[in-house]
Order: C-alpha cells, then structure tokens, then sequence
C-alpha cells in the first residue's frame, strides 16, 4: 500500500510525515483506493452477492465505504448490526450469524427487517421462533452447517472443523430440516457455511464447493424453496513474502465448474481480504535498549494497539522511516505493555534507529483497531482515512483522563 516519492512514504497523495504532524501516534491509516480496488476486483471474479464481515473492522467509515460499493453486511452482534443500519446498508443486505444471539439480539433483527438470521443451534432455532410467534411476524432464517473440513489454518482461527463451536453439524440437519418444517413463524430460505481463515489451498475451497452443493440438493429435494448459498469467507491474505499470493481467477474458475445453471444466488462473506492490506499504523520509538544481547526498540504501538503478534505470533512486513544509518542492526520491536508476549516482531534487520524515530507495520487493515484495548490505561489509537491527497479522521479516540471520568465509584468509598 506504501509508495515513495523522493525515497519518503506516502499513503496514495498523503505523505507520512504530514499524518505524523496531524495526531501523536500510535495511529491506524487506510487507504480508500486499495479497499475500493480490492472490492471491485473480488466482485469481478467472484460474480456472487458481497457481504462484508464487519467483524473484520467496524469503523463507521470503513462500512459506509463499503455500501456506496455495493456491499451488504455479515454481522455478528446486535452492535454490529446497528453500526450496519446507521452507516446506511439495506436491511435486505444484512445477514445475521454469531453462536451468541440474545433474545434482544434476535426482536431487534426481526423487527428490524434483515435479510435472514443464520441459526446455530437447536436452541436459537427454538428461540427465534418463540419470538416470532409471539410477534406473529414470519421471519428468513438459513443455518449455519459445520460441515467437518479442516481448513488447514491456526486453531485459532478454525470454525469449520466437528470440534469448532460454529454451525450446525450435519448429522443433526434433518432434524433442524423438520423442526423449520414444523415452524409456521420461521420461513428457511438458505444455509451457509465458514470454515475459518487464511485459505490458500483451493482444493479445501473445492472441497467447501461440493460439499455445500450436494447440500443444497438434498434440500432442494426435501421440498425446501432455498433462496441463498451463502460460501463464507477465509480468502488468504498476504501478510509476509513468504506467504503465497491468493490468486482469485483460480477460485473464479472454481466457482464456474461448480455453480452453473443453479436454482439459487451464491454469496461470500469476506472480511479480511478486503481491509487487512489497506491498513498500516504508525508508531514511535519511545526508547531503544539492549538485554540479553537483544536489541530492542520500544515503541508506542503494542499488544493494546495490535494484538495480532501477541495472539496469534502473527508476523507483519515492517518499514521505517529514518533509513538514513548505512549500518544494519539486528533488532526486535516491542510494545510498552507489561507483558512479556507484547513483542511486534523478533529478529528484523533495520537500518540504525533512535528515540523518537517512527515505524510502520503494514497490513493492518483487518483485526486491528477492532481488537484494540485500554489495557494498562493506554489510550486507544487514532485512525485515519486517505482518499487521493484528502485525509480525515475517522475515529478520534477519548483521553484517558476522560474515560477516567467514566467509571462510577460507589459512595461508600466517597469517604474523604
């Protein structure tokens, strides 16, 4: 995303060293082209509806960018939801999932007319058709199967394997197919599936495809007028050289094979693919220091602004600005957090830097700001849209002090 004018950083027309005046740091930036052209790009290949999993990032902007593109919403919590609502997407355009759906959750997307709600267990079945009926309002739901592939990635970030808490397993459909039958307030228009991120393999999307398409059948057979054949997202981002480039005309080719002459429309979900490489943060070095023959550069962004590294020894390509030191150090960077696990990135070789010097971690677009905390009382990280030579502010976080003003104490320690 990064480009170089006269061997200075830019974010398209906006150099870095104008957003550093602009707002202390540590700071997320994004870049509105790359999100554009990343949309545009998914939405010529895929030839599929787009609903953009905001739980990748939920910045107000970033949604509101992402309906004037064209894309619906995935949304996972009644937050999520409004946020969707208020930047303006057609409730037709939102999907409802999330193993978590509060009866709140469930009345405020019932009564506020989504696409569908995707059901993940036999309870929220039950549950969502006792507020139905207690409305007397007729509601879309799909489910949500777990259909047992081993999507190849990080435990962590697996939702599609019989052990995942995602979906529905597909030993229990034909009892999940009767229940619905059986509901003359839930009306079953289509079943989806996510098996998780950082798919490169296209033999495990192959495996999705097919599977999910024998799926589709066997409801098709059983009576069931199925609208929607919702494919997830997991799209594999990447985030260092040695990680392979996602090629999406393959997948085209894929989704072609697989899906002509169908009864339903298709749909992704993608989260990641479309904001992870747009973002950056800026962060300074507050001090450089050397234990243990390690050479560390503290800086201001760490596990409370990133927690990526620290969670899932996520690595991301690292740039800096001051490369004016012909000699190279080997360095690690690390967060200010009193943790031990609040390291950036081990082993990176840099030119010389100092105090006062600033970096920028790339691809941070996804599962970044969203992520970020308060912890240690720090304060959370600016964030900033680009567009040509134009930038804004798109979140202006509080000051400690004033969330401090937050917190309630009880009066019986109101004692002086």
């Amino acid at each position: 995303m990064l480009n170089y004018k006269n061997n200075k950083p830019y974010i398209e027309g906006v150099s870095v060293d104008d957003i550093i005046k602009l707002h202390p740091t540590p700071i997320y930036v994004y870049s509105q082209e790359s999100i554009t052209n990343k949309y545009n790009n998914l939405k010529k290949y895929l030839n599929a509806e787009i609903f953009y999993a905001l739980k990748a990032n939920s910045n107000q902007a970033i949604i509101k960018l992402m309906n004037t593109l064209g894309a619906g919403a995935d949304v996972v919590s009644i937050g999520e939801l409004k946020r969707a609502l208020s930047a303006g997407i057609n409730p037709k355009k939102i999907i409802f999932e999330g193993v978590a759906k509060t009866h709140e959750d469930i009345l405020f997307a019932i009564k506020n007319n989504i696409r569908l709600i995707n059901i993940e267990s036999n309870e929220e079945l039950q549950k969502i058709n006792s507020i139905a009926t207690s409305i007397n309002k007729i509601v879309d739901v799909g489910i949500r199967i777990n259909p047992g592939i081993d999507g190849k990635m990080l435990d962590k970030i697996s939702t599609g394997k019989n052990t995942d808490k995602f979906g529905i397993s597909i030993s229990n459909i034909q009892s999940f197919i009767n229940s619905i039958k059986e509901s003359k307030n839930l009306n079953f228009v289509g079943i989806s599936c996510h098996i998780g991120s950082q798919i490169f393999d296209l033999n495990i999307f192959q495996k999705i495809f097919n599977y999910m398409k024998n799926l589709a059948q066997e409801f098709i057979q059983e009576g069931i007028n199925l609208k929607h054949l919702d494919l997830g997202g997991g799209l594999g981002v990447q985030y260092t050289f040695s990680e392979p480039e996602f090629h999406l005309e393959k997948l085209s080719e894929l989704i072609s094979s697989n899906f002509s002459d169908i009864p339903y429309s298709l749909s992704f979900e993608p989260g990641r693919y479309l904001v992870a490489n747009a973002g950056v943060i800026i962060t300074k070095i507050i001090t450089t220091k050397s234990n243990g023959g390690i050479n560390y550069l503290i800086t201001d962004a760490g596990m409370n602004t990133f927690l990526r590294p620290s969670l899932y020894n996520a690595k991301h390509k690292l740039e800096v600005i001051n490369s004016s030191s012909k000699s190279k150090i080997n360095y690690t960077v690390a967060g200010p957090i009193c943790e031990s696990s609040d390291i950036i990135i081990k082993n990176i070789m840099l030119p010389k830097q100092n105090s006062g010097d600033h970096l920028i971690i790339q691809d941070t677009g996804a599962y970044g700001a969203v992520m970020a905390s308060n912890y240690n009382s720090r304060g959370l990280p600016a964030e900033i849209l680009v567009n040509n030579s134009n930038l804004a502010i798109i979140h202006k976080p509080k000051k400690i002090e004033e969330s401090i003003d937050e917190d309630i104490i009880p009066s019986w320690l109101n004692t002086n």
